[in-house]
């Protein structure tokens, strides 16, 4: 049991001692304005009315601060982030409805949320179906955005070790795989591209 929770501090570690930042310093903040507009495109699809929207494991928060410029004044922001680093980073775009927590969402009892966003997330976290299942109750909707990094380039080139070491990918999903997650947590998919 004691290696156990060794293995789950050094993945912890990763994200809170400045690891990732050293491997990724921009927090993939680039790839940000593409992100909100996937998330832009399937709220208005489906004519989410929203007036809370948080994202678990914001990163630099970059995705928030282009959803902010682009919804109605009307809608609040929260980001939680676990790392000091990119709280840090966060914390530069903070503005009056658009706020960051670094803590964990789910030590937050009462946090709840019109929409949460789960945003390149849960293939990072070592017990993915177990935190899969504990946000489900956090918000009235979720969308969630999945790497399908299980795919014939990345298995016969060796890429998969390269996402584990660089963007600290734990698990490997196909769109088959990363739906079968969700409802086999006891989602139910309501839309999806």
């Amino acid at each position: 049991m004691k290696q156990e929770s060794t293995i789950v501090t050094q993945l912890d570690e990763r994200y809170t001692e400045g690891d990732y930042l050293s491997k990724n310093p921009t927090w993939h903040v680039e790839d940000s304005p593409w992100k909100a507009q996937q998330i832009l495109k399937i709220i208005q699809k489906n004519n989410l009315q929203l007036s809370s929207i948080c994202e678990i494991g914001c990163g630099a928060g970059e995705i928030l601060n282009q959803l902010y410029s682009k919804m109605p004044e009307t809608v609040r922001f929260d980001g939680y982030e676990i790392s000091p680093q990119a709280f840090a980073l966060c914390r530069e775009r903070e503005k009056d409805r658009l706020q960051f927590h670094n803590e964990n969402l789910l030590d937050n009892e009462n946090a709840f949320f019109d929409l949460l966003l789960c945003i390149d997330v849960f293939e990072h976290v070592d017990d993915y179906l177990g935190f899969v299942k504990k946000i489900r109750d956090r918000a009235r909707y979720k969308i969630f955005h999945i790497p399908l990094d299980l795919n014939v380039y990345n298995v016969v080139r060796n890429k998969l070790m390269e996402k584990r070491e660089v963007v600290g990918h734990l698990h490997y999903f196909t769109t088959e795989t990363g739906l079968a997650t969700l409802e086999d947590s006891g989602y139910e998919i309501v839309d999806r591209f």
